[in-house]
């Protein structure tokens, strides 16, 4: 199946502290390459992977499933782990869900997470209907380049496959279940203007993990796709900045 162009994975052998970054549900790397090169320049070892059914068409997509999309970000990890010491996580919308998935399974062996605008539940009834809808309507309109920034764009899909949606219901749950076993450091951009993820996913981060734990970082001037928004520099600068000041590797 041909990628998307801009789709691509990007990795980058750097220093031995490592960042894994999953990007969002229907996008591709694309939406992460501009934060994932900033950090292989600020030294780190990088790795950013793109997702089963991403990137390439929606009705490819539709044939995946959430597990699908969490073998591959935990593949990665594996990979990773094998040329780094420690490794840090970070995912942009479901990316973010994805990312505290892994830091839930694979414990102390996640030394942090930063999140962009993180999916952890739906905020409308259309996506509550999704396993139902799935059976008779293939997709939805697109959810790609929610961006404030003018000219720029995402590489994702015009159009949602239903079935993924409904399975995406499954990662949300599964994760929300053992969000009490995330004991690493947590770092939130948060757009304060936000048309895809509504603040449900922010309260529950809230009121799962303490307030010493969870740092939220508003966003004042982007959409969803912050990584691609008017607030990215900061974003950029603050998740090296996080990796710095809770990395091993510079507390030695």
């Amino acid at each position: 199946m041909p990628v998307m162009s801009g789709a691509e994975p990007f990795t980058q052998a750097g220093g031995t502290t490592g960042a894994l970054l999953c990007h969002g549900f229907t996008g591709s790397p694309q939406s992460l390459r501009p934060w994932a090169e900033y950090l292989a320049e600020g030294g780190l070892s990088v790795s950013l992977p793109r997702l089963p059914g991403h990137g390439t068409t929606w009705q490819d997509m539709a044939r995946t499933r959430w597990e699908d999309w969490y073998a591959e970000v935990d593949r990665a990890f594996d990979e990773l782990r094998a040329q780094v010491g420690e490794i840090f996580v970070m995912g942009l919308s479901m990316g973010g869900c994805l990312a505290l998935r892994l830091a839930e399974l694979r414990g102390t062996a996640v030394s942090g997470l930063v999140l962009v605008n993180p999916s952890l539940t739906g905020d409308t009834r259309l996506l509550a209907l999704a396993p139902v809808l799935k059976f008779v309507l293939p997709s939805l309109k697109g959810i790609g380049s929610d961006i404030k920034k003018e000219q720029v764009s995402e590489v994702s899909y015009d159009r949602t496959p239903v079935k993924a949606v409904a399975s995406l219901r499954g990662l949300w749950r599964v994760t929300q279940a053992q969000l009490g076993d995330v004991t690493q450091p947590v770092l939130v951009y948060h757009s304060t203007d936000d048309h895809v993820v509504g603040p449900a996913s922010i309260a529950l981060l809230r009121a799962a993990l303490p307030a010493e734990q969870l740092e939220v970082r508003e966003c004042p001037n982007s959409y969803h796709v912050a990584t691609l928004d008017n607030d990215a520099p900061a974003i950029f600068a603050g998740s090296l900045e996080f990796v710095r000041a809770h990395s091993r590797a510079e507390a030695g």
